[in-house]
Protein backbone atom coordinates (compact mmCIF):
# COMPACT_ATOMS: atom_id res chain seq x y z
CA UNK A 1 0.00 0.00 0.00
CA UNK A 2 1.39 3.59 -1.14
CA UNK A 3 0.63 6.04 1.76
CA UNK A 4 0.41 9.90 0.50
CA UNK A 5 2.24 12.14 3.00
CA UNK A 6 2.66 16.06 2.99
CA UNK A 7 6.25 16.87 3.84
CA UNK A 8 6.65 20.04 5.22
CA UNK A 9 10.66 21.17 4.84
CA UNK A 10 10.52 24.01 7.33
CA UNK A 11 13.30 26.52 7.98
CA UNK A 12 16.93 26.44 9.26
CA UNK A 13 18.18 22.89 10.03
CA UNK A 14 14.10 21.62 9.16
CA UNK A 15 15.65 20.85 5.41
CA UNK A 16 18.39 18.79 6.93
CA UNK A 17 16.40 16.92 9.59
CA UNK A 18 13.19 16.32 7.41
CA UNK A 19 15.34 14.43 4.65
CA UNK A 20 16.63 12.73 7.68
CA UNK A 21 13.36 11.52 8.45
CA UNK A 22 12.07 10.86 4.69
CA UNK A 23 14.99 8.85 4.29
CA UNK A 24 14.68 6.36 7.40
CA UNK A 25 10.95 6.22 6.43
CA UNK A 26 12.20 5.45 3.03
CA UNK A 27 14.74 2.44 4.22
CA UNK A 28 11.87 0.72 6.19
CA UNK A 29 10.57 -0.22 3.03
CA UNK A 30 7.13 1.51 3.38
CA UNK A 31 6.21 3.20 0.12
CA UNK A 32 5.41 6.82 0.91
CA UNK A 33 4.15 9.05 -1.81
CA UNK A 34 5.76 12.56 -0.58
CA UNK A 35 3.81 15.66 -1.69
CA UNK A 36 6.25 18.49 -0.43
CA UNK A 37 4.74 21.75 0.12
CA UNK A 38 6.55 25.14 1.97
CA UNK A 39 5.34 26.97 4.99
CA UNK A 40 6.96 29.27 6.90
CA UNK A 41 9.96 31.25 6.27
CA UNK A 42 10.81 30.13 2.84
CA UNK A 43 6.80 30.16 1.78
CA UNK A 44 6.88 33.74 2.08
CA UNK A 45 9.93 34.68 0.49
CA UNK A 46 8.14 32.55 -2.62
CA UNK A 47 4.86 33.95 -2.29
CA UNK A 48 4.45 36.54 0.32
CA UNK A 49 2.50 33.92 2.20
CA UNK A 50 3.89 32.44 5.15
CA UNK A 51 0.78 29.77 5.42
CA UNK A 52 0.05 29.38 1.43
CA UNK A 53 -3.45 27.62 1.49
CA UNK A 54 -1.73 24.78 -1.46
CA UNK A 55 -0.13 23.57 1.52
CA UNK A 56 -2.77 23.61 4.50
CA UNK A 57 -5.05 21.70 1.53
CA UNK A 58 -2.57 19.13 1.19
CA UNK A 59 -2.19 18.24 4.45
CA UNK A 60 -6.05 18.21 4.84
CA UNK A 61 -6.52 15.91 1.87
CA UNK A 62 -3.36 13.62 2.98
CA UNK A 63 -4.85 13.32 6.60
CA UNK A 64 -1.08 13.03 7.59
CA UNK A 65 2.37 15.71 7.45
CA UNK A 66 5.49 15.34 8.11
CA UNK A 67 7.14 18.79 9.46
CA UNK A 68 10.22 20.21 10.12
CA UNK A 69 10.71 23.59 12.38
CA UNK A 70 9.18 26.83 10.85
CA UNK A 71 9.99 30.60 11.43
CA UNK A 72 7.74 33.27 11.22
CA UNK A 73 9.12 36.30 10.04
CA UNK A 74 8.21 39.57 10.66
CA UNK A 75 5.74 41.59 8.11
CA UNK A 76 3.79 37.96 8.08
CA UNK A 77 0.99 39.39 9.54
CA UNK A 78 0.79 36.53 11.85
CA UNK A 79 1.66 36.25 15.13
CA UNK A 80 2.51 32.58 14.50
CA UNK A 81 2.04 30.48 11.74
CA UNK A 82 1.98 26.93 13.64
CA UNK A 83 -0.48 28.32 15.87
CA UNK A 84 -2.57 29.16 12.60
CA UNK A 85 -2.12 25.71 11.10
CA UNK A 86 -3.40 23.97 14.38
CA UNK A 87 -6.43 26.60 14.45
CA UNK A 88 -6.83 25.89 10.89
CA UNK A 89 -6.90 22.30 10.93
CA UNK A 90 -8.31 22.58 14.18
CA UNK A 91 -5.05 20.05 16.05
CA UNK A 92 -6.30 19.94 19.29
CA UNK A 93 -4.10 17.79 20.82
CA UNK A 94 -0.12 17.58 21.24
CA UNK A 95 1.12 14.39 21.91
CA UNK A 96 4.74 14.62 23.53
CA UNK A 97 6.47 11.64 24.27
CA UNK A 98 9.30 11.86 26.62
CA UNK A 99 11.16 8.54 26.68
CA UNK A 100 15.17 8.46 27.56
CA UNK A 101 16.98 6.18 25.39
CA UNK A 102 20.44 4.90 26.50
CA UNK A 103 23.59 6.80 24.97
CA UNK A 104 21.47 10.23 25.16
CA UNK A 105 23.52 12.67 27.58
CA UNK A 106 20.74 13.01 30.28
CA UNK A 107 20.81 13.34 34.35
CA UNK A 108 18.03 10.81 34.40
CA UNK A 109 17.61 7.54 32.95
CA UNK A 110 14.22 6.72 34.34
CA UNK A 111 11.86 8.79 32.33
CA UNK A 112 8.71 7.41 30.20
CA UNK A 113 6.46 10.19 29.72
CA UNK A 114 3.45 10.94 27.73
CA UNK A 115 2.54 14.69 27.90
CA UNK A 116 -0.68 15.34 26.57
CA UNK A 117 -1.47 19.09 25.88
CA UNK A 118 -5.16 20.70 24.81
CA UNK A 119 -3.75 22.73 21.90
CA UNK A 120 -6.10 25.43 21.01
CA UNK A 121 -7.61 27.39 23.88
CA UNK A 122 -6.05 28.95 26.93
CA UNK A 123 -3.94 32.14 26.52
CA UNK A 124 -3.02 30.97 23.22
CA UNK A 125 -6.08 31.71 21.75
CA UNK A 126 -4.55 35.91 20.57
CA UNK A 127 -6.83 37.85 22.78
CA UNK A 128 -5.02 40.51 23.96
CA UNK A 129 -5.17 44.16 24.76
CA UNK A 130 -2.26 46.04 24.23
CA UNK A 131 -1.01 48.73 26.97
CA UNK A 132 -2.14 52.20 26.25
CA UNK A 133 -4.97 51.23 24.06
CA UNK A 134 -8.90 52.57 23.87
CA UNK A 135 -9.85 48.70 24.50
CA UNK A 136 -7.52 47.83 27.60
CA UNK A 137 -8.42 51.06 29.17
CA UNK A 138 -12.33 50.14 28.77
CA UNK A 139 -11.93 46.37 29.48
CA UNK A 140 -9.98 47.66 33.15
CA UNK A 141 -12.94 50.11 33.68
CA UNK A 142 -15.42 47.37 32.90
CA UNK A 143 -13.65 44.77 34.97
CA UNK A 144 -13.44 47.17 38.02
CA UNK A 145 -17.11 47.78 37.48
CA UNK A 146 -17.99 44.37 37.45
CA UNK A 147 -15.60 43.13 40.22
CA UNK A 148 -14.60 45.92 42.05
CA UNK A 149 -10.25 44.92 41.17
CA UNK A 150 -8.70 47.56 40.19
CA UNK A 151 -6.17 46.54 37.61
CA UNK A 152 -3.34 48.87 36.85
CA UNK A 153 -3.68 51.71 34.02
CA UNK A 154 -0.62 50.65 32.74
CA UNK A 155 -0.90 47.12 31.64
CA UNK A 156 -1.52 45.11 29.05
CA UNK A 157 -3.85 42.09 29.32
CA UNK A 158 -4.01 38.51 27.52
CA UNK A 159 -7.48 36.42 28.24
CA UNK A 160 -7.25 32.93 29.10
CA UNK A 161 -10.04 30.88 27.76
CA UNK A 162 -11.08 27.19 28.82
CA UNK A 163 -13.87 25.83 27.59
CA UNK A 164 -15.74 22.76 28.65
CA UNK A 165 -15.99 20.93 25.58
CA UNK A 166 -12.31 21.73 24.76
CA UNK A 167 -11.52 20.03 28.39
CA UNK A 168 -13.46 17.13 27.68
CA UNK A 169 -12.41 16.23 24.37
CA UNK A 170 -8.46 16.82 25.00
CA UNK A 171 -9.21 14.52 28.55
CA UNK A 172 -11.14 11.98 26.81
CA UNK A 173 -8.47 11.29 24.40
CA UNK A 174 -5.83 11.66 27.15
CA UNK A 175 -7.64 8.49 28.71
CA UNK A 176 -8.15 6.81 25.25
CA UNK A 177 -4.55 7.01 24.41
CA UNK A 178 -3.60 5.88 27.86
CA UNK A 179 -5.77 2.78 26.69
CA UNK A 180 -4.14 2.61 23.44
CA UNK A 181 -0.76 2.60 25.01
CA UNK A 182 -1.18 -0.32 27.74
CA UNK A 183 -0.49 2.24 30.25
CA UNK A 184 -2.20 2.93 33.91
CA UNK A 185 -2.31 6.73 34.86
CA UNK A 186 -3.32 9.95 34.01
CA UNK A 187 -2.19 12.78 35.73
CA UNK A 188 -3.94 16.22 35.25
CA UNK A 189 -2.06 19.58 36.12
CA UNK A 190 -3.83 22.73 37.01
CA UNK A 191 -4.17 26.04 39.37
CA UNK A 192 -7.12 25.43 40.19
CA UNK A 193 -6.97 26.22 43.48
CA UNK A 194 -6.08 30.14 42.25
CA UNK A 195 -8.50 29.80 39.38
CA UNK A 196 -11.47 28.11 40.18
CA UNK A 197 -13.11 29.69 37.18
CA UNK A 198 -10.97 28.29 34.38
CA UNK A 199 -8.79 25.98 35.90
CA UNK A 200 -11.18 24.66 37.96
CA UNK A 201 -13.20 24.06 35.38
CA UNK A 202 -10.81 22.17 33.34
CA UNK A 203 -10.49 19.99 36.44
CA UNK A 204 -13.76 19.38 36.87
CA UNK A 205 -14.15 18.24 34.05
CA UNK A 206 -10.89 16.01 34.23
CA UNK A 207 -12.63 14.28 37.02
CA UNK A 208 -16.01 13.59 35.24
CA UNK A 209 -14.31 12.50 32.43
CA UNK A 210 -11.89 9.98 34.50
CA UNK A 211 -15.00 8.65 36.23
CA UNK A 212 -16.02 6.94 33.02
CA UNK A 213 -12.61 5.07 33.34
CA UNK A 214 -12.50 2.63 35.80
CA UNK A 215 -9.73 0.77 34.71
CA UNK A 216 -6.90 3.94 34.70
CA UNK A 217 -5.95 5.42 37.78
CA UNK A 218 -6.03 9.26 37.74
CA UNK A 219 -4.66 12.05 39.86
CA UNK A 220 -4.00 15.59 39.58
CA UNK A 221 -1.14 17.71 40.31
CA UNK A 222 -1.32 21.64 40.83
CA UNK A 223 1.52 22.56 38.47
CA UNK A 224 4.22 23.97 39.91
CA UNK A 225 4.05 21.21 42.13
CA UNK A 226 4.28 18.69 38.88
CA UNK A 227 7.10 20.67 37.84
CA UNK A 228 8.77 20.17 40.90
CA UNK A 229 7.92 15.94 41.44
CA UNK A 230 8.85 15.75 37.94
CA UNK A 231 12.07 17.35 38.38
CA UNK A 232 12.98 15.21 41.69
CA UNK A 233 11.05 11.81 40.62
CA UNK A 234 10.01 11.96 37.24
CA UNK A 235 9.65 7.57 37.05
CA UNK A 236 6.04 8.52 39.10
CA UNK A 237 3.92 10.11 36.55
CA UNK A 238 2.97 7.90 33.17
CA UNK A 239 0.30 10.05 31.02
CA UNK A 240 0.25 14.06 31.79
CA UNK A 241 -3.09 16.07 30.18
CA UNK A 242 -2.39 19.37 30.65
CA UNK A 243 -4.31 22.87 29.02
CA UNK A 244 -2.51 24.92 26.82
CA UNK A 245 0.17 26.88 28.91
CA UNK A 246 0.84 24.35 31.31
CA UNK A 247 1.38 21.24 28.57
CA UNK A 248 3.74 23.68 26.77
CA UNK A 249 5.85 23.72 29.80
CA UNK A 250 5.69 20.45 30.48
CA UNK A 251 6.21 19.02 27.79
CA UNK A 252 9.70 21.31 27.52
CA UNK A 253 10.51 20.28 30.72
CA UNK A 254 10.17 16.82 29.49
CA UNK A 255 11.99 16.82 26.53
CA UNK A 256 14.90 18.31 29.31
CA UNK A 257 14.75 15.15 31.32
CA UNK A 258 15.48 12.85 28.62
CA UNK A 259 18.32 14.97 27.01
CA UNK A 260 16.74 18.01 25.10
CA UNK A 261 14.19 18.89 22.49
CA UNK A 262 16.81 17.35 19.53
CA UNK A 263 15.62 13.24 21.33
CA UNK A 264 11.96 14.70 21.92
CA UNK A 265 9.34 13.39 19.18
CA UNK A 266 5.66 15.03 18.85
CA UNK A 267 2.53 15.07 16.98
CA UNK A 268 -0.52 17.50 16.52
CA UNK A 269 -3.37 15.74 16.10
CA UNK A 270 -7.12 16.57 15.04
CA UNK A 271 -10.26 14.10 14.51
CA UNK A 272 -9.44 13.66 10.75
CA UNK A 273 -5.47 14.98 10.43
CA UNK A 274 -2.31 14.60 12.13
CA UNK A 275 1.10 16.75 11.69
CA UNK A 276 3.85 14.81 13.30
CA UNK A 277 6.79 17.33 13.76
CA UNK A 278 10.18 19.03 14.83
CA UNK A 279 9.33 20.18 18.52
CA UNK A 280 12.92 22.14 18.34
CA UNK A 281 13.36 24.76 16.90
CA UNK A 282 14.98 26.40 13.39
CA UNK A 283 18.21 26.62 15.07
CA UNK A 284 19.70 29.19 11.99
CA UNK A 285 23.50 28.91 13.33
CA UNK A 286 23.40 25.11 12.56
CA UNK A 287 21.50 25.64 9.31
CA UNK A 288 23.70 24.01 6.20
CA UNK A 289 26.20 22.98 8.33
CA UNK A 290 25.37 18.83 8.65
CA UNK A 291 25.40 19.41 12.73
CA UNK A 292 21.73 19.00 13.07
CA UNK A 293 20.49 16.21 15.53
CA UNK A 294 17.95 14.62 13.25
CA UNK A 295 16.80 11.94 15.96
CA UNK A 296 13.37 13.96 17.16
CA UNK A 297 12.06 14.21 13.91
CA UNK A 298 13.74 10.26 13.25
CA UNK A 299 11.01 9.57 15.91
CA UNK A 300 8.15 11.29 14.73
CA UNK A 301 8.16 9.51 11.59
CA UNK A 302 8.32 5.95 13.76
CA UNK A 303 5.48 7.51 15.11
CA UNK A 304 3.21 8.67 11.71
CA UNK A 305 4.32 5.00 10.27
CA UNK A 306 2.23 3.55 13.72
CA UNK A 307 -0.46 6.06 12.85
CA UNK A 308 -0.66 4.82 9.28
CA UNK A 309 -1.27 1.41 10.46
CA UNK A 310 2.51 0.08 9.49
CA UNK A 311 3.20 -1.03 13.37
CA UNK A 312 6.08 -2.85 12.72
CA UNK A 313 8.04 -0.61 10.37
CA UNK A 314 7.47 2.06 12.80
CA UNK A 315 8.53 -0.39 15.63
CA UNK A 316 12.27 -1.38 13.81
CA UNK A 317 12.75 2.92 13.09
CA UNK A 318 12.43 3.06 16.59
CA UNK A 319 14.53 0.28 17.56
CA UNK A 320 17.00 1.27 14.69
CA UNK A 321 17.36 4.38 16.47
CA UNK A 322 17.89 3.18 19.71
CA UNK A 323 20.68 1.35 18.77
CA UNK A 324 22.16 4.18 16.82
CA UNK A 325 22.41 5.78 19.81
CA UNK A 326 23.27 3.11 22.42
CA UNK A 327 26.00 2.03 20.31
CA UNK A 328 27.41 6.16 20.51
CA UNK A 329 29.47 5.75 17.55
CA UNK A 330 27.67 7.46 15.01
CA UNK A 331 26.10 10.23 16.89
CA UNK A 332 25.79 14.57 16.18
CA UNK A 333 27.79 16.30 18.25
CA UNK A 334 24.93 16.78 20.72
CA UNK A 335 24.50 12.95 21.49
CA UNK A 336 28.28 13.23 23.00
CA UNK A 337 28.85 12.68 26.83
CA UNK A 338 31.02 15.26 28.68
CA UNK A 339 34.63 13.48 28.45
CA UNK A 340 33.48 11.15 25.44
CA UNK A 341 36.34 12.08 23.27
CA UNK A 342 35.29 10.23 20.60
CA UNK A 343 34.56 12.37 16.87
CA UNK A 344 30.88 12.87 16.06
CA UNK A 345 29.42 12.68 13.19
CA UNK A 346 26.95 14.88 10.77
CA UNK A 347 23.62 14.80 10.10
CA UNK A 348 23.90 12.90 6.93
CA UNK A 349 26.05 9.91 8.28
CA UNK A 350 23.75 9.14 11.65
CA UNK A 351 21.11 9.01 9.04
CA UNK A 352 22.98 6.28 6.92
CA UNK A 353 23.67 4.89 10.47
CA UNK A 354 20.31 4.19 11.15
CA UNK A 355 19.06 3.17 7.56
CA UNK A 356 22.20 0.84 7.99
CA UNK A 357 20.44 -0.60 10.80
CA UNK A 358 17.09 -0.96 9.14
CA UNK A 359 18.40 -2.67 5.79
CA UNK A 360 20.59 -5.52 8.27
CA UNK A 361 17.28 -5.70 10.14
CA UNK A 362 14.89 -6.66 6.98
CA UNK A 363 17.54 -9.06 5.92
CA UNK A 364 17.70 -10.79 9.25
Amino acid sequence: MTHRVTLIPGDGIGPEVVEAARRVVDATGVEVRWDVEQIGLRAFERTGEVLPARAVSSIRENGVGLKGPIETPEGAGIRSANLVLRKELDLYANVRPCTWYPGVPSLYEDVDLLVVRENTEDVYTGVEFEVGTVEVKELIAFIEETTGIRIRQDSGISVKAISQEGSERIVRFAFDETRRRGRAKVTAAHKANIMKFSDGLFLDVARRVAAQYPDVVFDDRIIDALCMELVQSPERFDVLVLPNLYGDIASELGAGLIGGPGVAPGVQLGDDVAVFEATHGTAPRLAGRDRADPVGLMLSAAMMLRHLGEVEAGDRLEEAIARVLADGVDVTPDLRRPGDERPAVGTKRMTEAVAERLRVASVA
